[in-house]
Order: structure tokens, then sequence, then C-alpha cells
């Protein structure tokens, strides 16, 4: 099924596999769609795990790339959401913590 992609070489007596970039495109998407480790995925199509996990990365860089740094809107709700909750975080913090020194100041008093 997936052996199409093969292509092979010889390098220091041993043959060394190379695949088509389609069949690293395949890999890459079935590591993201089935949820799959990448160690699955590999054994599922007869490579070692290193292959496609430096797919992933490639895929990776590539994605972070093609962004420009620029966040989409669902990144930007998300980070808006969560800074929110970070400062309620940081609201009932502060109240806890005056609540904590009040009550302790009264019994240090007595």
């Amino acid at each position: 099924m997936w052996r199409s992609g093969l292509r092979g070489g010889r390098i220091g007596g041993e043959t060394r596999r190379s695949f088509d970039p389609d069949f690293r495109a395949g890999a890459v998407r079935i590591v993201h769609e089935t949820r799959k480790s990448i160690a699955s995925v590999a054994k599922d199509l007869g490579i070692n795990a290193g292959t496609p996990a430096n797919w992933m990365q490639m895929d990776r860089l590539a994605r972070e790339r093609d962004t420009d740094g620029e966040l989409s809107e669902s990144e930007r709700e998300e980070l808006v959401r969560l800074r929110r909750q970070r400062a309620a975080w940081a609201k009932e913090r502060a109240e806890l913590e005056m609540e904590r020194d009040s009550s302790s100041a009264r019994w240090s008093c007595g």
C-alpha cells in the first residue's frame, strides 16, 4: 500500500531508503488525523519511528513559518479568554491572601 512511496539508494554499503513527498505528507496526515503515536504509525508503515518524527517536526516548522507569527482568530479568542481567567485567579488569590493575613493578625494579637 504505502510501499509505493519508497525509493532506494546505496550509502556506505547499506541501502538507504528515501520516500517521496506524497508518502511523507501521507504519514504526517495519518498521525494528525488518527491521533496515533508516531511510533505506532511508523510501525504500521514499516519504517523507523525517527523518520516520521523528523517529518512531523519539519511540518510543524513549515506551519509556523506560514503563519508569520500571526495568531488565528480562534487563537486570539483563546488568548483573550486565558488572560481573563488569569486576571480572575489573580484577583481571587489577592482576596484570599488578604483574608488570610487579616485572620492571622486577629489571632496573633491575643
